[in-house]
């Protein structure tokens, strides 16, 4: 009996040794892909894990910055590197920096998703970024641009009505954050794809907040993660989507739509200059990416808005002040016309601050093309660049008081360039900014010229996964105006 333990007791010692010698291997493996050839300065944290938690942590935590400053006040380096969603990564934190990304975009640097973003967008990786980036600048234009979007203004001001008339209305308490991603939503299903029937907005709608809590979560695609059911939701939309898009064709064939009817229709009879068409899968891929682009981003925006406008009375009335003098222009019921834009400066300034403090993309992910050397420092081909919109946006050194909210930082010249970046910049520059300026101005005006209204949490907690959002989504107090 002795002897059977003495065995089973050497062979637990052997098995122990055995997975504490594997763990030392694969650290020494995971830190030595990060040495050498003057790499930046910086922690590489666990194998295949890195410091992913630290950095999502952050935002759930509330302070997505805190990940960046506290290592660029360690190293005392704008560039520092880590390892990221597996990947070998360094950040890139500054002006500069965002300079030398944006500009060198297809030269050294190129876009990169996450492996999580695969299974969610798989046509994304049967080509190259460039090529996809080309098909979609092709595309896009004719719906985007300031002069495009004119014939879809009435659109948005009617829209933006219905909406506070059916669900703010009448009501002495709201919660903002859903009602906004209800109404950027449809809205969006309306423009993009022409989508008017309640029932299949709803239908399509409902996977959405599956989706975008599992696009930058970690790549863990077992039953119940966030991950699994946003590749579950992606398919159902699509699945949705590849419906509309054989209907639309059947309507372009039997002259019941027209080509400038909306995204969908251009990209169906849009081809390149080799005259090949995109395929349907394509189709249904760049039309859910952009009603992502259009829901969550824009819903965040509008929500933060009327969190600031809440906490910020002086602000409020400035803002009020501003768009009621276009309500006097105007006869009993005339819609918002082109030119009313012009006129909300103020209001565009205070929106903008609230991108610069809550921006709803936190920054986003390229790939070395080559070797090269920035700030001294090298960065191996193939490594992942991460750039921040808060490494500059909550910079002192570019924001004086940076938690102070100033519309006036965008008078004039406005703040330095590459600081202020919530739309990204150079070539991979979103190229829905004028979209969203446009949806912003049109809600804030129908909003404020209706109500007034306060917080019911005072101190209710802001998290970012991946995007800002109000843990109890904004519910707020509203006080119809007089008429």
């Amino acid at each position: 009996m002795e002897q059977y333990y003495f065995h089973l007791i050497t062979l637990l010692l052997g098995f122990v040794s055995f997975i504490a010698i594997s763990v030392l291997v694969l650290f020494h493996r995971h830190r030595s892909q990060f040495t050498g050839n003057n790499l930046p300065p910086g922690k590489v944290g666990y194998p295949v894990i890195g410091e992913s938690y630290d950095f999502l942590s952050s935002g759930w935590k509330g302070h997505p910055e805190k990940f960046i400053f506290d290592r660029v006040s360690k190293h005392s380096s704008q560039v520092f590197k880590t390892s990221m969603f597996g990947e070998k990564t360094a950040f890139f934190c500054g002006n500069a920096c965002n300079k030398f990304l944006f500009s060198k975009e297809n030269k050294f640097v190129t876009v990169w998703w996450p492996s999580c973003v695969e299974k969610i967008f798989p046509s994304s990786t049967q080509t190259s970024a460039l090529e996809e980036g080309r098909k979609m600048r092709k595309m896009l234009p004719n719906f985007l641009k300031p002069e495009a979007l004119q014939r879809y203004f009435v659109v948005m001001d009617q829209f933006a009505q219905s909406h506070f008339a059916d669900g703010w209305e009448n009501q002495k308490e709201v919660h903002v954050f859903p009602l906004a991603k209800d109404y950027t939503f449809k809205l969006a299903a309306r423009l993009f794809v022409s989508l008017e029937s309640s029932y299949d907005v709803e239908k399509l709608s409902k996977p959405f907040h599956l989706l975008n809590s599992g696009i930058m979560s970690m790549p863990i695609d077992f039953p119940g993660t966030p991950y699994n059911k946003a590749v579950k939701a992606a398919n159902l939309i699509r699945k949705d989507l590849h419906k509309i898009i054989k209907q639309r064709k059947v309507d372009l064939a039997e002259g019941k739509a027209h080509h400038t009817q909306d995204v969908l229709t251009h990209m169906l009879t849009t081809c390149d200059e080799n005259g090949a068409y995109l395929k349907e899968t394509d189709i249904a891929d760049k039309i859910l990416g952009l009603l992502i682009a259009g829901y969550d981003t824009l819903s965040t925006s509008l929500t933060f808005i009327v969190k600031y406008l809440a906490e910020l009375p002086h602000i409020y009335d400035a803002v009020y002040k501003e768009q009621m003098e276009i309500v006097k222009s105007k006869a009993p019921g005339e819609l918002l016309k082109w030119d009313d834009l012009q006129k909300m400066k103020y209001s565009w300034n205070v929106a903008q601050e609230v991108l610069r403090l809550a921006p709803p993309v936190q920054g986003a992910f390229r790939v070395a093309l080559t070797d090269f050397v920035f700030n001294g420092f090298t960065i191996p081909k193939g490594w992942k660049l991460f750039w921040s919109a808060n490494s500059t946006h909550k910079s002192v050194e570019y924001f004086p008081e940076p938690e102070k909210f100033n519309p006036s930082r965008f008078e004039g010249m406005g703040p330095a360039p590459y600081t202020y970046v919530p739309f990204g910049g150079g070539p991979r520059m979103c190229p829905g900014n004028e979209y969203a300026r446009l949806v912003i101005l049109v809600f804030m005006h129908n909003l404020v010229k209706r109500f007034k209204w306060e917080k019911v949490l005072p101190n209710e907690k802001v998290i970012v996964d991946p995007f800002p959002i109000p843990t109890s989504g904004l519910p707020i107090r509203i006080f119809p105006h007089q008429k």
